[in-house]
């Protein structure tokens, strides 16, 4: 994953908390850049076209033009084929903390790159007063 200039991205308090604790002693580089990299807000002060954890958001993929409806979640709750995408996938980490209308980047773990725009969130947990899911 390129790296990640602060501002580009926003992580809220508690999502940044709960995946640094996800890391405790992993070896994770790409969610560890991505951590260090971002601007952490309070979770009533991010704007409601940032992708956080458990926000459902459509993605068009940069290569086919295909319309995918996706909810970032945490490992447990990852189901790729109804649309739950782990935090830790390569695709998971490379959505969290965009704002709508960015482009996502990622490599897979064949080398494969993927990437998709972020063309809009259809539910934000903290934009729907939820601040802490």
């Amino acid at each position: 994953m390129p790296d990640t200039p602060h501002g580009e991205r926003m992580l809220t308090e508690l999502d940044h908390l709960r995946l640094s604790k996800l890391i405790d002693g992993t070896p994770l580089p790409a969610l560890e850049a991505l951590l260090d990299a971002t601007d952490v807000v309070d979770s009533r002060q991010i704007a409601p076209d940032i992708i956080t954890m458990n926000s459902q958001f459509m993605i068009i993929d940069a290569d086919t033009g295909r319309r995918q409806e996706l909810t970032l979640c945490y490992p447990p709750d990852a189901a790729p084929g109804a649309g739950f995408v782990s935090v830790l996938s390569p695709v998971g980490t490379g959505l969290l903390g965009l704002r709508a209308g960015a482009v996502a980047r990622w490599r897979m773990p064949g080398g494969a790159e993927g990437g998709a725009q972020v063309a809009e969130i259809l539910f934000q947990p903290e934009a729907n007063g939820d601040y802490l899911r």
